[in-house]
């Protein structure tokens, strides 16, 4: 590469009513993306015109957009979309093929779902002017019938993500272990699992189950790790992608923590991102849990285990389903704005009444033969304390604001033995 690839990389964006663009605060942010030749956001809504048949579960919200979003996201300049995500299904198939439909007819470079698993898992490339750039997009957060189905000589693929599967093993005393098999022995909690498993529907499983969990004897404490059949088919993609490609970035959406603490990582999230690495990867791009996580430099290069959120209107999604509803104990009468009112308490409760939601960071650099030398990361700001109409929406975070959002990700990220360097209202991270 004759010159040096300039990348900037989003978190979650999360994007249901269209954008004002002659709003001066985006402009700000679009001729910042301009100067860069990777411009990467994850896209957390399916796009249809509400034709499309609910699931009757969701991620949390049914997350639909009308198809013009795409319009903004372009207008802001991004060229990299991954689309792997806990709610590429809220709409079913039919949800997730129009929303293939409407990336493939305006031409994106999208990566993470497809028709297929080999669709679904497949690299895509941006051809940028010093260089060209892979893209695979994973999910650890899904339901089960999400997974993309391999194709078959007789029988087509199923439609869905590219998923990552997780073991997560409890580890107890040998006098706990003891009484939960006395438990099993006397009650019906493994009935169902043990007659499945004796009559072959059910492939029997390595460790002790119990009532669907995992236990083991050991020193106590919960450990998780990546499932080896789904790393092993992403690394071939990654094996892929260096071979076709001048850099290779792995798109991870993971809600999955530790513990109750949602601002650090699962087990798993740091064994898989460290196994891309160590496979050909060039970078992980990590989001989901809709907060800043901590940064890792892993052999000279990061991973960002969650850039938060660049868009999130969440609250002004148009339309919900009668199951959003029930949820609130809510009827046909009620509105969208009625079912986020009772969801959030007003705005007193949850994502919406949480300010780290509303807070994040840009992160750009630029990769040289693969190496990066310095990570830049510019703070912005999602507008917490606007009403709801106006909330979700980002700009570049004011001084005060800044300081408080990088010296919270360098504590996040000392934990991983990465300093963020705060100078000027950004921070640096040195490799």
């Amino acid at each position: 590469m004759s010159e040096p690839i300039k990348v900037a990389l989003t978190g979650d964006s999360f994007i249901t009513q269209r954008l004002p663009r002659n709003e001066s605060t985006l402009l700000a942010l679009r001729n910042f993306f301009s100067d860069h030749d990777v411009r990467f956001t994850n896209f957390e809504v399916i796009v249809h015109n509400f034709e499309q048949s609910p699931s009757a579960t969701s991620g949390g919200t049914w997350a639909a957009a009308r198809p013009s979003v795409l319009k903004d996201l372009d207008w802001f300049g991004f060229n990299m979309l991954a689309c792997a995500n806990n709610h590429s299904l809220d709409w079913l198939h039919g949800g997730l093929l129009s929303t293939l439909n409407y990336l493939e007819k305006h031409d994106w470079v999208y990566a993470g779902i497809g028709k297929n698993l080999a669709e679904a898992n497949q690299p895509k490339y941006l051809e940028t002017k010093n260089g060209r750039v892979a893209l695979i997009s994973v999910t650890s957060s899904f339901d089960q019938w999400h997974r993309a189905g391999e194709q078959r000589p007789d029988v087509p693929g199923r439609p869905g993500v590219n998923p990552l599967g997780h073991k997560k093993v409890h580890r107890v005393s040998r006098d706990t272990l003891e009484i939960l098999k006395k438990i099993d022995a006397t009650t019906e909690v493994n009935s169902t699992r043990n007659l499945n498993v004796k009559e072959g529907f059910w492939k029997d499983t390595e460790g002790y189950v119990f009532g669907g969990l995992y236990f083991e004897e050991g020193a106590q404490g919960t450990t998780s790790y990546m499932d080896q059949v789904d790393s092993k088919r992403i690394a071939k993609a990654i094996h892929e992608a260096s071979r076709q490609a001048d850099i290779v970035f792995v798109s991870l959406h993971a809600h999955e923590m530790k513990g109750e603490h949602k601002d650090k990582p699962a087990d798993f999230l740091r064994e898989f991102s460290q196994f891309c690495i160590d496979e050909g990867a060039n970078a992980i791009i990590g989001h989901g849990p809709h907060i800043l996580r901590g940064i890792e430099i892993y052999k000279n290069r990061p991973i960002f285990y969650s850039l938060g959120d660049f868009i999130f209107q969440n609250d002004t999604v148009e339309k919900q389903p009668t199951e959003f509803y029930n949820l609130y104990q809510l009827d046909h009468q009620n509105t969208t704005a009625d079912g986020m009112d009772a969801r959030s308490q007003k705005g007193t409760r949850g994502l919406a009444a949480n300010p780290k939601v509303f807070e994040s960071v840009i992160a750009s650099f630029a990769i040289e033969n693969g190496l990066i030398r310095e990570i830049e990361l510019t703070p912005i700001s999602l507008g917490f304390e606007k009403n709801r109409a106006g909330k979700g929406k980002p700009k570049f975070a004011e001084s005060d604001h800044s300081e408080r959002i990088l010296q919270d990700l360098n504590n996040l990220s000392s934990e991983f033995g990465t300093t963020v360097t705060i100078k000027n209202g950004k921070g640096y991270i040195t490799l």
